[in-house]
């Protein structure tokens, strides 16, 4: 009698329920399962549709906050008589704004020192960069440390270098000066005259960046294959030679991003020259007040704001210029050295 009565029982399952009948097996998920793994698929196909545009938005979102705007309401400003006391009420002067910028002989002084600031800040820079990074190229005991040193000045804020070559260049107690004095050379008042302080606005500049230009170039030229250099080694080229006909060809992208970049530098000088006079005038005689002085002396010292956009607006399309310039240029060499090859 027992062992008939546990044969015929139901057999026990993990979770203590009984076994499900099989017409309700053949049923499926119920309409509410079916209606969640639905919703958990469309959910799926919308994150992995729209996550990488979440994801990269911030970036356009700020630059349209802080790029993007700012140019176009600058650029409508200077269509504009405007004032920085009231900003919101602008009268309609179409291209006045900068029609005045053709007569006016403090923004053609500003111009002409922002292009010599420019040139005897900039080749002397990429030149020292250049012969740097070929020296760190070559496998020497502590390249670590000079590539860290290299980047150190660049890590040094503008304020504190600008002080210190403001200290370095004193007409009374500058080391320069002292220097000077030992060879028998009269003291210089490098802060008033033309030349002499636009050159130690450049020293400023160079001493800065001459060394982010180094790890620039050094990071290209390690990315140079050493099938090249071993092949012009075979054919009897010697160091000098191999730089002039390996090197300087495999950098010429990164050279011409490194000149783009530093005229864009040169063109929005403000920091250096702002420091080393403390006033917005570049000098007594304004004799180093560059572009950005003197949009900000127009801006924020006269109060004319549709001017001062003006100002800004031809620092831009100045630089489309001369970006074209180095394009055209770029395609014209290319193109010479592809005829000769």
């Amino acid at each position: 009698m027992t062992t008939e009565h546990t044969a015929s029982a139901p057999p026990a399952t993990t979770g203590g329920a009984a076994p499900r009948p099989d017409s309700e097996k053949a049923e499926g998920p119920s309409p509410q399962e079916r209606k969640r793994i639905e919703r958990r698929s469309r959910w799926y196909r919308w994150d992995l549709k729209f996550s990488p545009y979440a994801f990269i938005s911030p970036f356009f979102l700020f630059f349209a906050a802080f790029g993007l705007f700012p140019l176009l309401y600058t650029g409508w400003a200077a269509l504009h008589q405007a004032s920085m006391v009231n900003p919101n009420e602008m009268e309609w002067v179409g291209f006045d704004n900068f029609s005045r910028l053709w007569n006016d002989e403090f923004f053609w002084n500003a111009l002409r020192n922002t292009f010599t600031i420019g040139i005897i800040s900039t080749v002397p820079q990429l030149l020292m960069a250049l012969g740097l990074a070929h020296v760190l190229n070559y496998r020497m005991r502590g390249s670590m440390a000079f590539r860290v040193a290299m980047l150190t000045p660049y890590a040094t804020s503008v304020a504190a270098a600008t002080l210190v070559f403001a200290m370095l260049y004193g007409r009374d107690y500058g080391m320069i000066n002292w220097a000077l004095d030992l060879v028998g050379i009269d003291p210089v008042n490098w802060e008033a005259g033309t030349w002499t302080s636009q050159f130690a606005i450049s020293t400023i500049v160079i001493w800065r960046w001459t060394g982010y230009n180094t790890l620039i170039y050094l990071a290209a030229m390690q990315a140079v294959p050493n099938d090249l250099y071993e092949s012009a080694s075979l054919d009897g080229a010697s160091r000098w030679q191999q730089f002039r006909h390996v090197t300087i060809p495999a950098l010429r992208p990164t050279i011409l991003f490194t000149v783009v970049v530093s005229t864009i530098g040169a063109t929005q000088l403000f920091g250096e020259p702002y420091l080393l006079a403390g006033s917005e005038n570049g000098g007594a005689q304004s004799q180093y007040q560059t572009l950005g002085l003197y949009m900000y002396e127009t801006g924020w010292f006269n109060l004319h704001l549709g001017r001062a956009a003006a100002i800004a607006w031809t620092m831009f399309l100045l630089l489309i210029v001369i970006g074209i310039l180095y394009w055209v240029l770029t395609r014209l060499v290319g193109k010479s050295n592809g005829e000769e090859a």
